[in-house]
């Protein structure tokens, strides 16, 4: 506790700049003797810390003093704080007070040049922060949580299951969890979780280290696609791809790689009438199909 309030004592030192006895004593639920012997321990440490009486007076530290003796680099200063700013622009994590306090002891006020919003323009921001907290204290408590889930196949499922670790991923965030139903570890998307809650019944299993592991393209099954796209696409055609060829009347072809998968279609129709497939023929006619179906729903 007595290293807990020095600590303290600093970091009110740097962000007031000045606090008399009386109102570090009242702080701390001490007395003003005890608050004088914590400055003279500061002060023997090498901490600048001093004491001047009258009007305005009080404890105070000199003029640019920061906790240098940090071990750490002045870049690891600002990436600690970079990510911290990070963290807190996209409103899943509270991290104002470390945020504040981190940068009145590095020195550092300069850490608004970076803003981060990876939430999408339609979700709801305000649930999916609420279920994040949900998990994150189910994780941190060991708690089982129970859900309503809506799977890839359209269906709404129950599900009782050990949150391990939050995750994101590709634009979206996840919870790792051992799935008590199927006996296995399976990841669940926070956007399609209703009716969360935490359950009493507590669980052992330690979270792995990571659960994210990068495939090499060689080792997955997969498609070559050959695509054209007009010349109105262009933005989406230098932002999502690196090897394309523009022909002389604006359009462009486009030869990619991509591992197999059902995403396929819904990636090539995000594109709409800006796109066609030229190559793999099964592609071309899955793609006819399925547009097919679609119109009927107009009709």
């Amino acid at each position: 506790m007595h290293i807990n309030r020095l600590f303290e004592i600093i970091y009110i030192l740097l962000d007031k700049k000045a606090a008399t006895a009386k109102e570090l004593a009242e702080r701390f639920e001490v007395s003003t003797r005890t608050i004088y012997r914590d400055i003279e321990t500061l002060s023997s440490t090498g901490i600048p810390v001093y004491m001047s009486k009258g009007k305005g007076g009080g404890i105070s530290l000199l003029p640019n003093f920061v906790l240098n003796k940090v071990v750490l680099t002045d870049k690891e200063k600002k990436d600690i704080l970079s990510s911290l700013k990070a963290l807190k622009t996209i409103n899943l994590i509270e991290t104002d007070t470390a945020l504040k306090k981190l940068s009145s002891l590095f020195g550092e006020s300069n850490t608004d040049w970076i803003e981060v919003d990876l939430s999408s323009w339609a979700s709801d921001a305000k649930n999916e922060t609420e279920i994040f907290n949900t998990i994150k204290s189910a994780i941190l408590s060991k708690n089982i949580i129970s859900f309503s889930y809506a799977s890839a196949k359209g269906e709404q499922i129950t599900r009782e299951v050990e949150p391990l670790k939050l995750c994101f991923k590709a634009g979206a965030w996840y919870v790792y969890a051992y799935c008590k139903k199927r006996c296995d570890y399976r990841f669940f998307k926070l956007r399609r979780i209703k009716e969360l809650r935490i359950l009493e019944a507590n669980f052992d299993r330690k979270a792995p280290k990571q659960v994210f592991f990068r495939k090499s393209i060689s080792e997955e099954e997969c498609v070559n696609l050959k695509l054209k796209f007009a010349p109105r696409s262009a933005f989406r055609v230098y932002d999502e791809f690196n090897n394309y060829r523009k022909n002389e009347d604006g359009s462009f072809i486009v030869e990619v790689t991509y591992p197999k998968g059902e995403w396929i279609f819904g990636y090539i129709e995000s594109f709409g009438e800006e796109c066609e497939v030229l190559e793999p023929a099964d592609i071309r006619e899955a793609i006819k199909t399925k547009l097919m179906n679609t119109l009927k729903c107009y009709l």
